[in-house]
């Protein structure tokens, strides 16, 4: 092997990265050194060597490439080559994916287009299998995943593991069509929000041992003495580094990792990607080198990926450069040069692999109409920045009979169309906390299922809303009087564009502008709305079945 002769000093080696502030992720100590880079490999980090390339970065620290842990590509709107381009920029070099987004909408095939478009790029992307295609029973799904199906994704490329399990229910009741998927994979990761005591036990004694999920640092402080790895999330819509950072201490530390589950592309161009994260870490008070742990060792343990998150030799030479500021200046993957000065280097390969589309709907004003059967009913409340609502009971606004948007207090008509088979299904409630006081916003972006979600002032914008998001084969719309005042397309099965980070986010930024004249209070109105159809999320929810609740259909009216 090469890499050992250049370690003992008989070969000059690659690249050598002189006088940099090393991060020593398993000693927690910063030392000046230089980096010997060989074959893609760190060769060895010392002094006295000599490279074909040189470079002197005094000043700069250097920490392993960063390590996504949880994040679902599909919400960066972005294809995966374009998603690696804008990630890479700012220290990203490893990314574990869960692509149950688009396993929903297209299923095996979906799951197949990840992996191909997914190669050759300059950040290497593993996957987890979905193991909850559909998440419940309780909405119509474009596709089902089986426990057939997750031991053919087992021997796919670049598969490393069971998603997370969002049916803890089935879990810890022991539903063997359920519990069947455990223990095909060995690193299964999970999704629990406010699972606590014998329920939470039972759910981690299937072999489950992350979780995402947790927003209260005592829910995670449990979690964590009994045996999981914390994902302190901060995405763009959940965000829970501040609640949770207080719980990471210098005894605790390997046992936490920093994701961001989702990320929208212009929160990626304004905050960055975990480089962002790392910077408001270490704002609460978090010292740099736990920080850099979060993003780097600690994740490539948990997931067991032993060639990487650590600057020793004979590791992966996955290395960012960054200043005082945590702002990214070089980026090493595989020990070649892919962002310098923070331009990328060389181009990534944009092979458009096909991949389908199902908007398969028929907008129909009549499956708006609710008749009033009472005049107390279920309402959705928004709750800022979280995947959580709340439900609360307000008085219905009736009209001949029907009940109708109430813009003076707020309450807005949501509707959820299946997309997928179509069955006709809709399902209709009313929401809190959207602000809007004309026009209506749809989207196909509605986890999990990904059917439309429209919520609107008048059932005749929603209905053109819906009608457009038709035409255009998925996306985001927002409408005023009938006509289309801003759309964001997503062709790539409703959920992604073959576009870049920077026109992405100029047209989510134009959506949002729109939105806001309409009268719109919320800061991300649209991801606000994709999770309103997440129903393994509490508190209240709506699918395409109708209101949820506690993993049961509600009636609206109480």
């Amino acid at each position: 092997m090469r890499v050992i002769d250049v370690a003992a000093g008989r070969e000059k080696a690659d690249l050598i990265l002189r006088n940099v502030r090393h991060i020593n992720v398993r000693t927690g100590e910063i030392e000046e050194t230089d980096i010997v880079i060989a074959d893609g490999k760190v060769a060895a980090v010392g002094k006295g060597y000599e490279g074909v390339e040189e470079y002197d970065f005094s000043g700069l620290y250097a920490a392993p490439g960063f390590i996504e842990g949880h994040i679902h590509i599909e919400s960066s709107m972005m294809t995966p080559p374009y998603f690696a381009e804008a990630i890479v920029k700012h220290g990203t070099t490893t990314v574990i994916a869960d692509p149950h987004e688009i396993a929903n909408v297209l299923g095996i095939d979906g799951i197949k287009f990840m992996i191909e478009s997914s190669k050759n790029l300059p950040v290497d992307i593993f996957f987890m299998a979905p193991s909850c295609v559909p998440a419940t029973n309780l909405e119509t799904s474009g596709a089902k995943i089986t426990v057939n199906d997750l031991k053919k994704l087992k021997n796919m490329e670049r598969v490393i593991g069971l998603a997370e399990m969002m049916n803890f229910p089935g879990i810890y009741l022991n539903v063997p069509e359920v519990v069947d998927k455990l223990g095909i994979f060995e690193v299964q990761d999970g999704h629990a929000p406010m699972l606590r005591g014998k329920n939470l036990n039972a759910y981690i004694s299937g072999g489950i041992y992350s979780d995402h999920e947790c927003t209260e640092i005592e829910e995670a402080r449990e979690k964590l003495r009994l045996g999981m790895q914390i994902m302190i999330r901060e995405g763009t819509l959940a965000k829970n580094l501040e609640a949770l950072l207080p719980l990471v201490t210098h005894e605790n530390w390997p046992f936490f990792s920093f994701v961001s589950d989702d990320r929208h592309p212009s929160t990626i161009i304004r905050e960055g990607h975990l480089d962002g994260i790392l910077r408001k870490s270490l704002s609460l008070g978090l010292d740099l080198v736990t920080a850099v742990r979060l993003v780097t060792i600690n994740t490539a343990r948990y997931f067991r990926l032993f060639d990487r998150g650590e600057i020793v030799p004979g590791k992966k030479a996955d290395i960012v450069l960054f200043n005082d500021n945590i702002e990214v200046k070089h980026v090493i993957k595989n020990g070649r040069w892919v962002v310098k000065s923070g331009i990328l280097q060389g181009k990534t390969d944009k092979c458009e692999h096909e991949a389908g589309s199902s908007v398969n709907v028929v907008p129909d004003l009549n499956r708006l109409k609710i008749h009033a059967r009472g005049d107390r009913m279920r309402v959705i409340k928004i709750v800022e920045n979280s995947l959580l609502t709340e439900e609360i009971e307000l008085r219905a606004k009736i009209e001949d009979g029907l009940v109708v948007s109430d813009v003076v207090n707020d309450i807005l008509k949501i509707s959820v169309w299946e997309r997928h088979k179509g069955t006709g299904n809709v399902g209709v409630g009313f929401v809190n906390g959207f602000g809007m006081r004309e026009g209506a916003i749809a989207s196909t972006v509605a986890h999990d299922s990904h059917n439309i979600v429209a919520l609107g002032v008048n059932d005749e914008d929603i209905v053109f809303a819906v009608k457009r998001l038709k035409e255009i084969g998925g996306g985001m719309v927002v409408v005023r009087d009938q006509k289309v005042i801003a759309e964001l397309p997503l062709p790539v099965a409703g959920l992604m564009a073959n576009k870049d980070v920077e026109s992405i986010s100029n047209l989510e930024s134009a959506l949002n502008k729109f939105y806001r004249s309409l009268g719109g209070t919320l800061r991300n109105p649209f991801m606000q709305l994709s999770f309103l159809a997440l129903p393994v999320i509490p508190e209240l929810k709506i699918t395409d079945f109708g209101l949820v609740k506690d993993f049961e259909v509600v009636d609206l009216f109480i």
